[in-house]
């Protein structure tokens, strides 16, 4: 049972714009990390702790945000500054070359011939595999949409569009 009393939910917000139920979630992932129960994580394990987490810092980035977060040098990271160090990563939002490359990667896997589009064929059934269970008028609504120059192919920019809108 993971103890959130001695957590100072105000301050930690205040350095973070974390929310209070954001901070709980980080509090038993730390107490997952810190197997010794010595209430702070060692700062030679940060990677390792940082990629089981789903965040990709290259080493680099570790290096500047161990300077950055272990303020008192100790090398160790206490659970203030594990969320000050988490909400670097929750609050930014991957750079427009990363949702690019992505993308890419994305859309190769439907280009497979390297054409350079995907063909509305394609394009119907991944919409209709995707947005489960649709009428054969909404997928036809939704191909009609998404192919605006009605060429009948989506090309990389039309799908980075697609993929970039949010859905109301």
């Amino acid at each position: 049972m993971t103890n959130y009393a001695d957590i100072d939910f105000e301050e930690i917000t205040d350095l973070t714009n974390l929310q209070p139920d954001e901070i709980k979630c980080l509090k038993v992932c730390f107490d997952l990390f810190d197997t010794a129960k010595q209430e702070f994580l060692s700062g030679d394990d940060l990677g390792e702790i940082m990629r089981a987490m789903g965040f990709r810092p290259t080493e680099e980035e570790l290096k500047e945000l161990l300077l950055e977060i272990d303020e008192d040098g100790s090398g160790e990271i206490e659970f203030g500054e594990f969320c000050q160090l988490c909400a670097t990563f929750l609050v930014e939002d991957p750079d427009m070359e990363t949702m690019k490359r992505e993308l890419k990667d994305a859309f190769r896997i439907y280009d497979k011939e390297g054409l350079g589009y995907i063909t509305t064929e394609t394009l119907r059934g991944l919409i209709g595999e995707l947005l489960a269970p649709l009428t054969e008028e909404e997928l036809e609504g939704i191909l009609e949409e998404l192919d605006e120059d009605g060429s009948g192919s989506m090309d990389f920019d039309e799908f980075c569009e697609m993929m970039m809108t949010k859905q109301e």
